[in-house]
């Protein structure tokens, strides 16, 4: 699903320049969910903007479901966005005046679908997040869980292939972290591949693997490395 093969990315500033990813190799295959850890300015945010087709490396190839993305113009990185990813934020990203309903229907608005077609697919995400019966509810009278549930249920009205998920706990507390947590899973159960990052390690461990990011370069990690404690069902 995800062949990621010698990527590098450097930034640059002023006359100076930062190398942010350094030779980068993995692969996550369709159908597994996978953390990405590090510490603050280790690559990680760059490296989940790679994969999502937010940005393009400056070096190396990235394959995503065979297709080639490293030299596609932004036109066509949004089409492959719009085709495989379905994203999920820390914050949200709701607008709040609106119902669930019409958030959910926002990326097939885009795209031009159907409104009654647009209507069905946006309630039966919700349907999926158990939300159903809140689809005419606006943000305001929603919790902080049942917002990022219904960001969860945008971004799944595409049927994209991946889920990339970037702290999609960290505005939660960390009851209904959990509860969110434990339908990413249901969601992998049922095919979706997830790249999720994180910083936490109780969240980290709901993945069948772990990237960790340092300086740059990406090793294959087990938590029990960083913690002490073995990820959840290992």
């Amino acid at each position: 699903m995800i062949l990621l093969q010698d990527v590098s990315k450097t930034y640059y500033l002023g006359e100076a320049s930062v190398p942010v990813l350094k030779h980068v190799t993995l692969q996550i295959k369709q159908g597994e969910f996978v953390a990405i850890m590090g510490p603050s300015g280790s690559g990680k945010s760059t490296l989940m903007n790679i994969i999502g087709c937010l940005d393009v490396a400056d070096s190396g190839r990235y394959l995503l479901a065979g297709t080639a993305i490293e030299h596609m113009t932004e036109s066509q990185l949004a089409t492959i966005r719009n085709r495989y990813i379905g994203f999920v934020f820390q914050s949200f990203n709701l607008i709040p005046r609106v119902s669930a309903l019409r958030n959910v229907e926002l990326p097939m608005i885009y795209a031009g679908i159907d409104p009654e077609v647009r209507r069905h697919r946006a309630l039966t995400a919700l349907q999926i997040v158990g939300l159903r019966d809140r689809a005419e509810h606006t943000g305001a009278r929603m919790s902080g869980g049942q917002q990022q549930r219904v960001a969860i249920a945008r971004a799944l009205v595409n049927n994209p292939q991946v889920i990339i998920a970037d702290e999609p706990t960290g505005a939660l507390d960390s009851h209904t972290g959990q509860e969110i947590m434990k339908l990413f899973q249901q969601l992998n159960t049922n095919g979706k591949t997830i790249v999720m990052v994180t910083h936490e390690n109780e969240i980290a461990a709901f993945a069948q693997r772990i990237l960790f990011v340092r300086d740059g370069m990406v090793t294959e990690t087990r938590l029990e490395h960083i913690t002490g404690k073995s990820n959840i069902g290992a």
